[in-house]
């Protein structure tokens, strides 16, 4: 059986629908940065999406080519991320102002997976998909501790969420630590082509100290 990140790491992909406290390890991702609305269609955030998957499934299937990654093991490609971000808002995402955002979207990568392995994927997959994928960069972050919560619902009532994570923070003895380094993330469990958005599922964390 494929090993599955969120059944493997139930702490990190499944928490409770109340806030809790995490200790979040060093993490490497395949990431792509960029701004703006990620409703529109023809905007950064959807052409990010796509280059994430085009080098996540080139790893996967690396086992079935001529590549081989040393350690290797079967598993399912981990779900969406992302990490975000406004000039001038220090306390989370202001809502009414997607069109300032910005964004990291990333998928994790499995411990076996090196930059040199990284680089190879990237290089396979631009011969193979006669596409640009120069964008796409080898991330590795160390969150540490942080508040997080299962947010069910659309993701504009996210700040709903939000406001319950920071007052069980407060109430736990600590406080926010959102900054350039440490950034308002969301792990989505949910296709919303697929998901009716009162059932969406998304993991929303923050950085506290």
């Amino acid at each position: 059986m494929a090993f599955d990140f969120k059944k493997e790491y139930k702490e990190f992909y499944m928490p409770p629908k109340k806030p809790t406290i995490v200790n979040v390890p060093k993490m490497n991702y395949i990431a792509v940065r960029g701004k703006g609305d990620p409703n529109d269609e023809g905007g950064e955030y959807k052409r990010s999406i796509g280059l994430l998957y085009g080098i996540a499934f080139t790893i996967k299937m690396s086992k079935m080519g001529d590549h081989r990654i040393d350690g290797y093991f079967d598993y399912v490609v981990p779900p969406l991320e992302g990490f975000w971000s406004q000039d001038g808002i220090e306390n989370g995402i202001d809502y009414s102002r997607k069109a300032d955002l910005r964004f990291i979207s990333v998928i994790r990568l499995p411990d076996f997976v090196t930059k040199a392995e990284f680089d190879w994927a990237v290089s396979e997959a631009e011969k193979k998909k006669k596409t640009d994928f120069s964008s796409v960069e080898f991330l590795t972050l160390d969150e540490g501790l942080c508040v997080q919560c299962m947010h069910i619902g659309s993701y504009d009532d996210e700040p709903k969420t939000v406001a319950l994570m920071h007052e069980y923070m407060s109430s736990q003895g600590y406080s926010l630590d959102l900054s350039s380094e440490r950034l308002h993330h969301e792990i989505y469990l949910s296709d919303p082509r697929k998901c009716a958005p009162e059932k969406l599922r998304t993991v929303i964390r923050h950085p506290i100290k």
